[in-house]
């Protein structure tokens, strides 16, 4: 049975009981945006309860009881506070398992159909993943020096540069030139050698001694040129065998092939050697076996699968450069979301060392400010809309993107969830990338995360800014104009939205500076009457059944009262009988199922009743503080002196008419009477602009009540009762 990951507890804490408990968590690690949890038993784990959980934006199961829960920008946090946990105090290392539990541990990790493709990509996503921290430094540095060099201050492509410049040169080298070594400690790390000897051995192909052998004029060295890279090769031969030499500075490939090697042999010498001198004899001798077959063979083999794949894509984006330039934007948007991008930024990395450049950047720079585009227009809508939770997560989802490139936060933490936006993104990627390739392409010399601070990388600049910007705001303006939620997934956010705000009391007296959508804010109300209430209906339960639904049902004494006759408000209340809320409006009372709006039907802003109206003049049910007048005139929350809330709503949709054919009568923050006017409505124009006329009264705060009793199925007046409250 899973574990709830609802409750008491900080996020951490939630988070922790959501995948099971710490007995069930064999590792954890982070990425920029991800929680990544290895479980021992991934059935344990509650991803729904997960989703529903503040400051998380998405949860992702994966094969081998693996589980990513997307944090975004605080995952550092929460990672760290998880760690901190004292049930986390042995790091969710489980007791040691028998053989039997081993074997039925591997037996439910082969149930995945294509577990090993997604290990596979496992294993490339965590051999990168922990560098982009420095990554996104040394794309910093870079996108520093390039405005510089634009400005004139100084020229990066000087041979005679100052003492100061070559050292910022070193600073963003240093990381790409090194990055075999990191690739290959985090590769080793993931496989579960010793991450040292991973670096190790890929650090020994990169000595000045190795790297002196290049173009040198040893005896046994000799040199060639690759005409269609402009690179030269070296060729020395080594205990009388021949060994390319190769300046493995940069390159990704080489690593991941040899931790790959490395990790059997590794692991084969601990079975053959004692454990008692494991410490020893494992890192000497893989060390002697895997430095001289990266050597030989494997550093070899990596420089001719990478530049294979570079001159694959170099050779399609200059024979058909419009092609590539759509085809990488349009593509990324897939890749991302699977962590299957990390080998095109792999090959970008190999363009650089071996070409200078890299022409992959610049098209997927389309994609990325497209998604930011999209993100964007999610921003203004949720600020029209008031949505206080989507804005503050496409806030962060969009600064992420524009100052640091990454769009995880804006995918997981938006797009996913909205299956509107990925086409109107998609048609960003296609704009930008028409654009790229038609001007030519876009090229740079550096890796660089695609954000606003590294546009002086790219060259031709100007292509690539205007590129970007076609992409950013035509996902932006489509997302906007045609909405990331269906129309009736705006109606229920907007209803959900109205209430929770007519519930809070430091927005009542605001409502003036606001645009209520679809429903306005709660109404408190006390009202009496000396009709006797039906003693049949003490539920609250949307689905009770209370006698009073029926025409015929004779617990309701004005339920004959005809529209023509307007008694006076009925606004008393009587201890035995409960509080009597008065029809707002003259017309025929229904019950909340038949009025057309899921949200309402769904009693998610309470218990109450619809009325047809028979005119347009709608009053106040009870006496109270006018908490919410809507501008646009369409709802008004009432909260009577003993806390009872009443939602009144005039029609449904009708904030789409902006006030149009709605005379208000009454202001927020004053006291009224049962019978005082709030508004006059032109019942015609709603009709008109085809909106149902239908006005609505709830009780927004049902749940704190022992129970709410509509009395529907009668033509009422104005004033007549049509809601019993009993506290």
């Amino acid at each position: 049975m899973n574990t709830p990951a609802t409750g008491h507890g900080t996020l951490a804490e939630r988070i922790l009981r959501g995948v099971g408990g710490a007995e069930n968590v064999e590792s954890l690690t982070h990425c920029a945006t991800r929680l990544r949890f290895q479980l021992h038993d991934g059935a344990k784990a509650d991803p729904a309860a997960l989703d529903a959980l503040d400051g998380v934006m998405a949860t992702v199961p994966q094969s081998g009881d693996r589980l990513q829960i997307v944090i975004g920008g605080a995952v550092a946090r929460v990672y760290s506070e998880i760690m901190n946990l004292p049930s986390m105090t042995s790091g969710g290392t489980a007791p040691r398992k028998s053989d039997a539990d081993v074997k039925a541990e591997m037996r439910a990790k082969s149930r995945g159909r294509f577990a090993w493709l997604d290990n596979f990509f496992e294993y490339l996503s965590d051999s990168f993943r922990p560098l982009m921290g420095v990554l996104l430094g040394s794309s910093l540095i870079i996108a520093i020096a390039s405005v510089l060099d634009a400005l004139g201050v100084v020229d990066f492509r000087a041979a005679d540069k100052s003492a100061t410049w070559v050292f910022v040169d070193a600073m963003w080298r240093s990381v790409l030139y090194f990055l075999p070594i990191f690739v290959a400690y985090n590769a080793a790390k993931k496989l579960k050698v010793d991450p040292w000897v991973g670096a190790a051995v890929m650090a020994a192909v990169m000595t000045p001694n190795f790297t002196g052998l290049i173009n040198s004029k040893i005896p046994g060295v000799t040199t060639t040129t690759n005409e269609t890279l402009g690179t030269t090769e070296s060729v020395a031969h080594v205990f009388g065998l021949p060994m390319q030499l190769n300046d493995y500075g940069g390159q990704v490939f080489v690593p991941l092939l040899m931790v790959a090697l490395l990790a059997l042999v590794y692991k084969g010498l601990q079975r053959i050697f004692p454990e008692s001198v494991h410490m020893v004899f494992v890192p000497f001798f893989s060390m002697l076996i895997m430095i001289p077959v990266t050597a030989f063979l494997i550093g070899p083999l990596g420089i001719w699968a990478g530049n294979g794949l570079g001159e694959g894509l170099s050779w399609l984006n200059n024979n058909a450069p419009i092609v590539f330039a759509i085809m990488i934007p349009l593509l990324y948007p897939f890749l991302v979301p699977l962590g299957l991008h990390w080998p095109l930024n792999a090959l970008m990395l190999q363009n650089i060392n071996t070409l200078g450049y890299d022409f992959i950047q610049g098209p997927m720079g389309a994609w990325n400010f497209a998604c930011f585009g999209a993100t964007a227009g999610v921003l203004l809508l949720s600020v029209r809309h008031r949505e206080k939770e989507m804005r503050q997560t496409a806030t962060g989802a969009l600064a992420a993107g524009l100052f640091g490139g990454i769009s995880e936060p804006s995918l997981y933490g938006i797009h996913l969830r909205f299956k509107r936006i990925y086409p109107r993104m998609l048609v960003g990627c296609l704009v930008g990338g028409v654009i790229v390739g038609v001007l030519g392409g876009v090229d740079t010399n550096a890796f660089a995360f695609t954000s606003l601070l590294t546009i002086p990388v790219f060259d031709p600049m100007l292509v690539y800014v205007i590129a970007i910007t076609a992409s950013f705001f035509t996902a932006m303006a489509l997302v906007y104009f045609s909405d990331f939620r269906t129309p009736q997934d705006r109606a229920r956010a907007n209803a959900e939205r109205d209430a929770a705000e007519a519930a809070s009391p430091e927005t009542g007296t605001a409502a003036d500076d606001r645009e209520l959508v679809t429903v306005g804010a709660p109404a408190a109300s006390q009202a009496g009457s000396a009709a006797a209430a039906t003693p049949t209906a003490e539920s609250a339960t949307p689905t009770a059944t209370t006698p009073t639904a029926s025409p015929t049902t004779p617990a309701a004494p004005t339920a004959t009262a005809p529209a023509a006759v307007a008694p006076a408000p009925v606004a008393t209340a009587t201890a035995a009988k409960g509080i009597e809320l008065a029809a707002p409006v003259a017309g025929r009372v229904v019950d909340l199922d038949e009025v057309g709006d899921p949200v309402f039907a769904s009693r998610a802003l309470g218990e109450g009743v619809g009325i047809e109206p028979a005119d347009g003049r709608v009053v106040a049910p009870v006496d109270g503080e006018l908490m919410v007048v809507a501008d646009t005139g369409h709802a008004f929350g009432i909260r009577t002196a003993d806390g009872v809330e009443v939602l009144i709503h005039v029609g449904i949709d009708t904030v789409q008419m902006q006030g149009e054919g709605f005379d208000v009568r009454a202001e927020a923050g004053r006291q009224v009477r049962a019978g005082d006017l709030l508004v006059e409505v032109d019942l015609d124009a709603v009709r008109a602009a085809e909106h149902p006329t239908v006005t609505l009264m709830t009780v927004t705060n049902t749940a704190e009540l022992a129970s709410v009793e509509p009395h529907t199925g009668q033509d009422v007046a104005v004033g007549a009762p049509v809601v019993t409250v009993r506290r």
